[in-house]
């Protein structure tokens, strides 16, 4: 009887799975776009490649915008309701993209889709219609990025309570992976549902399942302490650290005593280190993100045909098989190694580092067959989303709980603003280049083709050259104790 009473609850990761779940349909909300605008929306409103970079780009800018300030809404609302609140509204955006065909009827006076689709391409009609509806869709966009930048502050969060630091990057990787699983699940179900119901219904069905998740949260969600399901073995082991004893100031002092301003924030290398590890990189997994699924109809293989849905579905299940491990290698090097978390963590992300570099032969490749680009980009992408969780994780072990949204929120902000630079010089490159044909060059490749080299290349080494200027920042590991 008494064995039973000690023995540890694991509810911690069912908090985790909660988590997983809610990246998952993060992710699954901004694919539905990515999987339909080109083979379905731009059909009926007349896109190109550079209107398409144009709505990615705002949401990415307005994602970065709001993310600043995303993680001190959550430390100041608290982890229920602040991630409620994050669900809901990004479900709510999701959900509105439907209207945009309506709208966009109502607002050019033309009857119905068959119409829309009918208007000559390159008449002043035409331009209307892209102008409008694009203008509807960054609205929307807009509304989803608002919902979603308070994702992550709060996931870390919510990780950095249940879990001790030895523990939070493999977590971390657990729930991050629902990133992949978000993106390996749309091929499979986005453009199926475009298919027979349209796509307004695709982002619909989808945007819909926040709010059951929501539901779900209310009922499962109370901090460790404060927990039925969590009994005092458990909460032992997550508060593990406190009885932790460490050669430095931070052993001496409560994190629940260290409160930082939001402009004491960037006083700290620390802080600019994990800015810079954003910065760098989100942007490369954005683009695959948002370009893959064209990338691959440039191809030939469209993300309505068996092909297509095919190259996505195995680029994602790369990278989802891959990066669990992410969050697995560094507790390896900690204990096996008797490495310190932080140094355990920047050896494993320089490790994931090299991974992408393969990315710059995934053009050349890809007039060999369509799945050298799918296994590289799915390599590539596996990388950063190991590299993602232990970089995440770098903020739970340098800075006080109290900080971390709102450190989640800055870096991710700056990590916005690489993706929109990526995002809008991608519709940009990829319109002119394609206009210019044969007469635009690149390693080799001429027209569209040379731009998307250009992308890969930069997708290539910018892990390597934000991994040295973090370790340049924080060489070693060295917790904020103000």
């Amino acid at each position: 009887m008494s064995t039973t009473a000690n023995k540890m609850t694991n509810y911690r990761w069912a908090i985790c799975a909660m988590l997983f779940l809610a990246t998952t349909v993060n992710y699954m909300d901004r694919q539905v776009l990515s999987l339909t605008w080109k083979d379905f929306i731009a059909l009926d409103f007349h896109w190109n490649d550079n209107d398409y970079g144009n709505i990615t780009a705002t949401f990415s800018i307005f994602y970065a915008f709001i993310s600043l300030f995303a993680g001190k809404f959550i430390d100041w609302m608290g982890t229920k309701k602040g991630y409620i609140w994050a669900i809901v509204i990004w479900s709510l955006g999701a959900c509105l993209h439907a209207a945009c065909g309506w709208a966009t009827m109502q607002l050019t006076g033309i009857a119905d889709i068959e119409a829309l689709r009918a208007v000559e391409k390159g008449t002043d009609l035409a331009l209307v219609i892209s102008t409008t509806s694009v203008w509807l869709f960054l609205a929307c966009r807009i509304i989803l990025a608002t919902g979603e930048s308070g994702n992550f502050p709060a996931a870390i969060k919510v990780t950095a309570e249940f879990f001790p630091k030895k523990d939070r990057a493999y977590a971390t990787s657990i729930f991050n992976a629902g990133a992949s699983v978000g993106a390996l699940a749309a091929p499979l179900t986005i453009p199926v549902l475009a298919e027979h119901m349209g796509w307004e219904m695709a982002f619909i069905i989808i945007g819909a399942i926040g709010f059951v998740w929501a539901g779900a949260w209310l009922f499962m969600y109370s901090a460790p302490s404060e927990s039925k399901f969590v009994n005092k073995a458990e909460l032992a082991y997550i508060e593990s650290d406190k009885n932790d004893t460490a050669d430095d100031a931070a052993a001496q002092t409560s994190e629940d005593d260290i409160k930082l301003s939001f402009l004491d924030c960037f006083k700290y290398r620390q802080t600019w280190a994990f800015i810079v590890g954003k910065l760098m990189t989100d942007g490369v997994w954005w683009f695959f993100l948002f370009w893959a699924p064209a990338y691959f109809s440039e191809l030939g293989y469209p993300s309505s045909s068996g092909m297509g849905q095919a190259l996505i579905f195995v680029l994602y299940l790369i990278v989802t098989l891959l990066s669990i491990y992410g969050g697995y290698l560094p507790k390896l090097f900690v204990e096996k190694m008797g490495m310190n978390p932080y140094a355990g963590r920047m050896r494993a992300m320089l490790i994931f580092a090299f991974l992408p570099i393969f990315a710059m032969f995934a053009q050349p490749l890809a007039e060999v067959s369509p799945w050298w680009p799918c296994v590289i980009i799915g390599l590539a992408g596996a990388g950063h989303q190991a590299w993602s969780a232990n970089l995440y994780s770098t903020i739970g072990d340098m800075f006080p709980k109290s900080a971390i949204a709102t450190i989640t929120g800055i870096g991710t902000m700056f990590g916005g603003l690489c993706s929109f630079a990526i995002n809008k010089g991608s519709g940009m490159l990829f319109t002119y280049a394609d206009n210019l044909g044969d007469a635009f060059q690149f390693f080799g490749a001429t027209g569209k083709p040379a731009g998307y080299m250009i992308v890969f290349c930069y997708c290539a080494v910018a892990y390597l050259i934000g991994w040295l200027i973090m370790k340049t920042l924080v060489p070693k590991y060295k917790p904020i104790t103000k």
